[in-house]
């Protein structure tokens, strides 16, 4: 028995066969990539970039193969303010961050147990100030500051530069 179809059932089928082929075609991809990164060395350089290709400092700093870790473990701080000429000083929120080399086990590990002591000279410094000294804030000498009374704080290395993601002042 001979099955005769219509111009309006043959839609589906076209579109069933179309997504069995590409199916098909991504399987074979797969597979042919996999047996490919088999085979390529481990240190050879990435095939293609996505992004800018454009050489930023991310880049050249991978490329250099100068790692560096940033550490953020010191999280957001909300520091109240000394009161100014209203009474009511307002809260300074503020997020420090500094790059570590990380090779440096037992340094790491010391910068993770100082949290606690890194969080109370940030508040020690910045609750001192007037609110109206933090409008006209001198970010590089508050950041040489705190970076020198962290040094101070740290026995096994020390940190080379600070800074501040967040720095915002909520009346």
């Amino acid at each position: 028995m001979k099955r005769i179809l219509s111009p309006k059932s043959r839609g589906p089928l076209i579109l069933y066969r179309f997504m069995v082929l590409l199916v098909l075609v991504l399987i074979v991809f797969l597979i042919a990539g996999t047996i490919y990164s088999f085979f390529r060395s481990p240190g050879s350089s990435p095939l293609f970039r996505l992004g800018s290709s454009g050489a930023g400092q991310a880049d050249s700093a991978v490329s250099a193969g100068d790692a560096v870790n940033v550490f953020t473990g010191i999280g957001r701080l909300r520091i109240p303010l000394a009161g100014g000429a209203a009474g009511s000083g307002g809260t300074l929120i503020l997020s420090i961050a500094f790059p570590y080399p990380p090779g440096d086990r037992a340094f790491t590990e010391e910068l993770a147990s100082r949290i606690g002591d890194f969080r109370a000279i940030a508040i020690e410094y910045f609750s001192s100030l007037p609110a109206e000294k933090l409008v006209n804030l001198d970010e590089d000498a508050a950041k040489a500051e705190i970076l020198r009374r962290y040094n101070t704080s740290l026995r096994l290395g020390k940190i080379a530069a600070l800074y501040f993601n967040d720095l915002m002042i909520v009346d």
